[in-house]
């Protein structure tokens, strides 16, 4: 493979791990949120339905964030299999995904019943 298309790989690499490392920070940051607004809510001064909407969307919305992560995961896996065509020659670009973290799954919306 010659010098630019080695290079484009790598940069595609490094790309894709960040954006499933943000993706990934998201997943946290909304899990954190979760967790205070439920912290929040036991206040006995609080209803117990206060919030509850929030709750709700909020959920719908890591199940998003869960469904976006496992496409990125899918385009590695796709960006992969190029790599074993176009890059065999660097074993350190291609990336093994196991099939099942690829399958399908259903949508957020499936999930959750609002």
């Amino acid at each position: 493979m010659n010098q630019l298309a080695m290079s484009d790989a790598h940069n595609l690499k490094k790309l894709i791990r960040e954006a499933e490392a943000l993706a990934d920070e998201a997943i946290i940051a909304m899990a954190r949120l979760k967790q205070a607004m439920l912290s929040a809510r036991q206040n006995p001064e609080i209803e117990v339905h206060t919030g509850q909407r929030a709750l709700m969307r909020l959920t719908e919305a890591e199940a998003q964030a869960l469904s976006m992560s496992t496409n990125l995961l899918r385009v590695h896996d796709e960006l992969s299999k190029v790599a074993r065509i176009h890059a065999g020659s660097d074993p350190s670009i291609p990336t093994d995904v196991p099939a099942i973290a690829v399958a399908a799954t259903p949508g957020p919306r499936a999930m959750i019943e609002v």
